[in-house]
């Protein structure tokens, strides 16, 4: 490092993650450690809960050295200028490159691998999440040095906020000229969750330490040091911190390919209604896997089909319900996790209240189609007449022995499940996609394989799964069954794309009358007319 010049670092973090303490501890610590330092906050944007920058630089020779004179240092970053860039968050990284703030020339870049979604990505119908392989390839490509891990999942387990992580992977990386005595001492004399900080500092020190010391070893190898290594390594994600799994149990005679996605979808069937719904859930996929054979038996498109299905199929038959919410609320690891998010200790008396309001879809869920038609009826009925849904809000302590029964009492309903109207009428409906899955196969595997990703429609809870359940079956039946399989699929995939760029369903409906089907028919809704505060009855009517 030029001892003439100061040592930059830019800070990036998300709001609420403790960036602005982590700037001040960088420069209590260079204090400490009797070096001159400065630092400047940067008004961030307002998106997830608010990206923040802070910016450091460091001179690098003790004042004790520099004979009364004092250093002249910056107030922002400057493009290709940063010694070093530590970040939060994977894509806010990838923004502060995309800046110009880091270069392969001189910029090490320290970030954690872990996700906290945009806006935009969580608007997305479909999957709008940026792919992590590619943000780690832009950092890879604009670092001289690059340490990405996870650091959410560090400073979870140390029971800690990740700026402290952040602080341990500074002090790994040897950027400043600072001891790591000089980082603990500051850390200890915080005060409040010391213990904790220097768990959350010495994980984040391991980390970039260990890595820095493999790459220092390797580039001594590779100047000629040890000449018994001469192999370049190409880096993974395994390096990255991004845990990759290992090969999954082959279930059945279902192929490699499928193995994966199969495994976890059967693992889901099981938890959510046991061995024989995991049974049927196989035996739907076996079908898939037959007819996609017989379509493509030299294998050329490796099974995709089949491995779609297995993993919208999973899906969709472990729908969600009243069932599934109460089993999900009462877990034991959903206990951990909040004790984990308010940072409760062992002295503490934590109290957790859940709201539902369960109307007649939810009970009715529940009931043999007679009664659940019924009682439907006389919802309908009701609001007809200008009545609201029927509903029932209830608050439920379930830090309470009282709460908790009645959650688990409720969550063990499974039997009563698969008897009720909701689960006859979604295996009739999963039944009708399986068909024409199956059947598009075997007339042309392009056909069968774009009714698979049809799957993809079906999300949320409500009105929204039910909207899209709705546009799955007006699709297959309008579209699938077309006289030329190859361009049934393209009007599939074109209206399946549409739906998921237009939760109003208007690019839907055109898409459909576009290929010669019709729009999806309008569902009737009963409008209720407010009367106007302060008006009589007869002047409202007037």
């Amino acid at each position: 490092m030029n001892n003439n010049r100061p040592i930059s670092l830019l800070i990036c973090a998300l709001g609420g993650e403790g960036g602005g303490v982590l700037t001040e501890w960088l420069v209590d610590i260079a204090r400490h450690a009797g070096y001159a330092a400065q630092s400047t906050s940067i008004p961030g944007v307002a998106q997830r809960t608010g990206a923040t920058t802070y910016y450091i630089e460091v001179f690098p020779v003790p004042l004790a050295q520099l004979q009364g004179r004092r250093p002249v240092f910056s107030l922002n970053p400057v493009p290709g200028a940063l010694d070093a860039i530590v970040s939060s968050e994977l894509l806010e990284t990838a923004r502060q490159i995309g800046n110009g703030m880091s270069t392969p020339e001189r910029t090490t870049v320290i970030t954690s691998s872990s996700r906290t979604l945009t806006t935009q990505e969580r608007m997305q119908l479909a999957d709008g999440r940026a792919d992590s392989a590619d943000l780690i390839r832009i950092v890879q490509a604009f670092s001289r040095q690059h340490h990405v891990f996870d650091m959410s999942g560090m400073a979870k387990d140390a029971g800690t906020v990740v700026s402290a992580v952040m602080l341990g992977a500074v002090a790994g990386s040897g950027l400043f000229p600072f001891a790591r005595q000089d980082y603990e001492a500051v850390v200890k004399a915080g005060g409040k969750g010391v213990d904790a900080s220097l768990r959350g500092f010495a994980a984040g020190f391991a980390a970039v330490a260990a890595a820095a010391a493999a790459a220092e070893k390797e580039e001594g190898c590779h100047a000629g040091l040890d000449p018994a290594s001469t192999a370049k390594r190409t880096p993974g994600l395994i390096e990255h911190g991004l845990r990759v799994k290992p090969a999954m149990t082959a279930l059945g005679d279902f192929p490699h390919a499928v193995q994966e996605m199969l495994t976890l979808g059967h693992a889901r069937m099981l938890e959510y209604q046991g061995t024989s719904y995991a049974g049927l859930y196989l035996q739907r996929l076996q079908s898939v896997l037959e007819a996609e054979r017989t379509a493509d038996p030299s294998s050329t498109h490796n099974f995709s089909t089949t491995r779609e299905m297995a993993r919208w199929l999973a899906l969709w038959m472990a729908f969600d319900d009243i069932v599934r919410v109460a089993d999900l609320k009462s877990r034991a690891t959903r206990w951990t996790r909040v004790t984990q998010e308010v940072k409760a200790g062992d002295d503490d008396l934590l109290h957790v209240y859940d709201h539902f309001k369960p109307g007649v879809p939810e009970f009715a869920a529940l009931l043999p189609p007679a009664l659940a038609s019924r009682l439907t009826a006389w919802d309908r009925r009701r609001v007809l007449k200008g009545k609201t849904p029927w509903a029932l809000p209830l608050k439920i302590g379930t830090h309470s022995v009282m709460g908790m029964l009645a959650l688990r009492t409720l969550a063990n309903l499974t039997w009563l499940r698969v008897r009720g109207s909701r689960f006859a009428n979604e295996q009739a409906m999963i039944s009708k996609w399986l068909d024409a899955v199956v059947q598009g196969t075997q007339r042309d595997w392009q056909l069968g394989h774009e009714i698979a990703l049809c799957g993809r429609l079906i999300k949320g809870y409500g009105a929204t799964n039910e909207r899209g359940k709705d546009n799955l079956l007006h699709v297959i039946d309008h579209l699938a069954q077309g006289q030329d399989p190859r361009a049934a699929a393209q009007a599939i995939a074109a209206a399946r794309e549409a739906a998921l760029a237009d939760d109003a369903g208007k690019a839907l409906d055109a898409a459909l009358v576009q290929h010669g089907a019709p729009a999806r028919p309008v569902k009737e809704h009963p409008i209720r007319f407010m009367r106007k505060p302060g008006t009589s009855q007869a002047a409202a009517i007037r």
